[in-house]
């Protein structure tokens, strides 16, 4: 289970957050309980979070319901997005318009003092890899991160090849997706969800 953080005043305004600190606002901390009321029904064994404070406290909400102290990992921060951060789209569009423009053409760009998406997802699946390593059979774990570096992180995860990452669509604060083992290895089985997995009843399983 892999689950973003919830609101903060930066989401709400637009702008940028990547690898700046910033805190839940009233909205994100009503998120953050209420979805960890339903994510706690799955009993985790690990919950391991990004070190920054709006994935750490959402992930410590969790924590203190299910007893499961909380573990930081560096690798699950934010994508770093440089010089574009605490800056809203048209903002970035006006400062850096040849950039903001390959970017959207899908050309995995570097801005100033940024990570690219290849980079980010490396490392955020190299986390993944560690923790899924760990569990037991049948065994539940919950990774808390952030939107941009969760997309990248579970296609880099799933070998997916980086032209289709971008088919993916975004994560709304407090959604989470769910990973599972298949037939033919690690799966999304939910995507950008908001409610528990129930067992698909299909000839397809």
């Amino acid at each position: 289970m892999l689950w973003r953080h919830g609101r903060t005043q930066w989401n709400a305004k637009g702008l940028v957050q990547g690898q700046t600190d910033t805190e839940l606002d009233h909205v994100g901390r009503r998120q953050a309980r209420s979805a960890a009321a339903r994510l706690a029904l799955l009993e985790p064994v690990r919950i391991v979070s990004s070190d920054l404070a709006r994935a750490h406290d959402t992930a410590t909400v969790l924590g203190d319901m299910t007893g499961v102290a909380v573990e930081k990992d560096q690798r699950l921060r934010e994508m770093s997005f440089g010089q574009r951060e605490g800056k809203t789209f048209d903002e970035a569009m006006e400062q850096f318009p040849e950039q903001m423009r390959r970017w959207l053409d899908g050309d995995d760009t570097r801005f100033a003092g940024a990570e690219t998406y290849a980079e980010a997802g490396a490392r955020f699946s190299h986390a993944v890899e560690d923790v899924a390593g760990r569990l037991g059979d049948d065994e539940t774990a919950v990774v808390v991160a952030h939107g941009a570096v969760l997309r990248v992180g579970i296609c880099a995860f799933l070998g997916l090849p980086q032209e289709f990452w971008v088919k993916l669509g975004g994560f709304n604060n407090c959604s989470w997706t769910v990973l599972g083992e298949g037939r033919g290895g690690w799966r999304i089985e939910e995507w950008n969800a908001g409610s528990l997995p129930t067992p698909v009843l299909s000839d397809d399983e």
